[in-house]
């Protein structure tokens, strides 16, 4: 998939991954794409929304309305319009959410509303994603239509090893790029 022109929503959720999203959110600009970044407000607790911000040239959106001037940022209208959305690291809770409906934060209202192409890349302790419930939750969002990328394996944060960790950013960005280019939007 060519991101030139791509109004991408990459979804920033609240694992210690969230920091390999900066580089990614570098590498889809560099592509040429307009990215508008959501975060979780868990997600804030690792890294800044500054960070994004400073990169993006765009506010970084969490709440479903502006505290200080109640602006509504509306999930409808980024959903319908985006041409990829990219939830990059996916906690086994946002996919849970996701897989069940659970529409309790912008991220999720968001993917409730998007008509394009979703990629996840899940990120969490080997024996969270090995869990049945993460399985399952994974085998949803798949039968949904989804685009899911394998965790990698390697140290993790708790200090095991195993199959949990996010991917490289420049990983997700060659998966990105093996997308069909023709993936249309559901009306």
């Amino acid at each position: 998939m060519k991101l030139s022109g791509k109004k991408i929503i990459l979804s920033v959720t609240g694992g210690i991954a969230a920091y390999k999203s900066v580089v990614l959110l570098r590498l889809l600009l560099k592509e040429g794409a307009d990215v508008q970044v959501l975060m979780t407000p868990t997600a804030q607790q690792f890294i800044g929304p500054v960070t994004f911000a400073a990169l993006s040239g765009k506010s970084v959106l969490s709440d479903f309305f502006d505290p200080a001037g109640g602006q509504w940022n509306s999930h409808v209208e980024m959903g319908v319009n985006a041409d990829l959305m990219i939830i990059a690291p996916a906690t086994a809770t946002t996919m849970g959410k996701m897989a069940n409906g659970i529409a309790d934060n912008l991220v999720v209202t968001t993917y409730l509303s998007a008509r394009c192409p979703v990629v996840v890349v899940p990120a969490m302790d080997m024996d969270m994603f090995a869990h049945p419930s993460t399985q399952r939750n994974l085998e949803i969002l798949t039968t949904y239509g989804h685009h899911i990328m394998s965790p990698a394996e390697g140290e993790l944060a708790s200090g095991l090893s195993g199959k949990g960790r996010m991917p490289e950013p420049e990983e997700i960005m060659r998966y990105i790029d093996t997308l069909p280019a023709d993936e249309k939007k559901k009306s």
